[in-house]
C-alpha cells in the first residue's frame, strides 16, 4: 500500500505528543487516553512508514533518523493547525484572541505579574490564559503549541527535545526577608547571623535554591532548614507567619515587605535571581510575547 494512503494522521499526532512530552506516559496524560492505546497507535504509523521511530539506547529511547525526519515535519504541521484553530476562533469570537502563558511555580507571583502586564496593554489586546505548573510540564505544553510562552527562573537547556527559545526579561540580587522581630534580631552580624537562623527554601524546581545553597557552603553558614516550597506565595505565607527567613528578588523585596508586613534582613548581588520567557519562535511574532520582551527591565536576549 502507498505510505500516503496507509498514513493515519492521528496515529502522526499521537507520535509527535509522545516526542514531544518525554514519554508515553505523560503523552497519555495530555490526550486522555491509555499508554497501550498510544503504543498500538504508533506501532501502526511505523508499519506505514516501513520502519522504527525509536531505537533504544541503554534505558532510555531515542528517536531514530526516520523519527527525527517526521518529528520535524510533524512540528511544522501541527504548528500551522493551532495558528489555523486561533484564526478561526478569532474569526468566530470577533476578539483578538487569546494569549496562553504558562509559569513556573518558581517564578515570583508579583515578578510574573510586572512581566507579563505589558501584554494586557497592547491594543485591541488578547484575554489572557495563565497556567501555573512545574518547569518540564509547562515546556512539555509549550512543545504541543497549548502554551504561547512560558515564564520560568531558569534558561531551557539545549538538550531538551523542545524546538523553543530563551529570552531573559530580568536579573537581579537577591533579599532576605523575615518578620520584623526575627529581621531586627538577625540584620547585626548579616550574613553570619544566618548561621542555624530558621530558613525556608525553594523548593527542587527553583534555580535560585542552587545558588543559595552554594552561597551558604561559600560562607560556611548552616541555617536551621524549616520547609521546602515549590510555590513561592506558600513560602511567603509562612514567612508572613513568622516561620523563618526567605529571600525574594531585590527589584520586588520592597514591596512585598510592605504588602506582608515583612522586614529585611539583608541583601546580596552575589545570588542571581533571573526570569526567562521561552517562546516557540527565534522571530517575535505573537504581539503579547513581543510586548513582554520589548517592556523587560533587563535586554531580551537569547540566553
Amino acid at each position: 500500500m502507498n505510505i500516503l494512503e496507509s498514513l493515519n494522521y492521528k496515529h502522526l499526532h499521537y507520535f509527535w505528543v509522545v516526542a514531544k512530552s518525554g514519554g508515553v506516559a505523560k503523552a497519555g496524560e495530555q490526550l486522555h487516553v491509555t499508554p497501550q492505546s498510544i503504543s498500538g497507535q504508533i506501532r501502526l504509523l511505523e508499519a506505514a512508514i516501513g520502519g522504527p521511530l525509536w531505537r533504544r539506547a541503554g534505558r532510555k529511547l531515542e528517536l531514530t533518523d526516520t523519527g527525527h525526519l517526521v518529528l520535524d515535519f510533524a512540528d511544522r504541521l501541527f504548528a500551522m493547525g493551532e495558528q489555523l484553530k486561533d484564526a478561526l476562533r478569532d474569526r468566530q469570537g470577533g476578539q483578538s484572541g487569546t494569549f496562553r502563558v504558562g509559569v513556573s511555580g518558581a517564578v515570583v507571583k508579583i515578578v510574573a505579574h510586572k512581566l507579563i502586564a505589558p501584554a494586557l496593554d497592547v491594543p485591541d489586546a488578547p484575554r489572557l490564559e495563565c497556567r501555573e505548573g512545574r518547569f518540564t510540564d509547562l515546556l512539555a505544553l509549550l512543545a504541543v503549541h497549548k502554551l504561547d510562552l512560558v515564564l520560568s527562573d531558569r534558561p531551557m537547556h539545549s538538550s531538551m527535545n523542545v524546538r523553543g527559545y530563551n529570552h531573559l526579561l530580568e536579573e537581579c540580587g537577591v533579599t532576605f526577608l523575615a518578620v520584623k522581630s526575627l529581621a531586627t534580631a538577625l540584620r547585626r552580624g548579616f550574613p553570619q547571623s544566618l548561621d542555624q537562623a530558621p530558613m525556608l527554601l525553594p523548593g527542587e524546581d527553583s534555580a535560585v535554591r542552587a545558588r543559595l545553597l552554594r552561597w551558604f557552603d561559600g560562607l560556611n553558614l548552616r541555617p536551621r532548614v524549616i520547609g521546602d516550597f515549590d510555590d513561592t506565595a506558600v513560602m511567603k505565607a509562612f514567612g508572613s507567619a513568622g516561620s523563618g527567613v526567605f529571600v525574594m528578588p531585590t527589584s520586588v523585596a520592597e514591596q512585598t515587605a510592605e504588602q506582608f508586613r515583612l522586614a529585611v534582613v539583608g541583601q546580596t548581588d552575589d545570588i542571581l535571581y533571573k526570569t526567562f520567557a521561552i517562546s516557540g519562535e527565534r522571530r517575535i511574532r505573537h504581539p503579547g510575547v513581543a510586548a513582554i520582551c520589548a517592556a523587560a527591565p533587563a535586554p531580551a536576549a537569547k540566553a
